[in-house]
């Protein structure tokens, strides 16, 4: 399941992957209570990350602004905001 991957070097789209697969598994009801419960703490940390890296998207796409000559530019935006 890529339990030995630290949740903080997963893209969003491999993140949200396996917290699908935690969700399907959860929802079997074929896990044992001690497996639920370490599988959930990853799904949280996951969730967690996939709702930091989507922040930091939105963020980005804010900083987005017209200049005056009708030019599109970016501001970088750090993820701590």
């Amino acid at each position: 399941m890529g339990d030995q991957t630290s949740v903080e070097n997963l893209s969003f789209e491999d993140a949200l992957k396996e917290l699908e697969t935690i969700v399907e598994k959860l929802e079997g009801g074929d896990v044992e209570l001690e497996e639920s419960i370490k599988i959930y703490e990853r799904g949280a940390a996951l969730k967690a990350h996939c709702l930091g890296k989507l922040k930091n998207a939105q963020l980005k796409v804010e900083q987005i602004v017209l200049n005056q000559d009708g030019d599109v530019s970016t501001t970088p935006v750090s993820a701590e905001s």
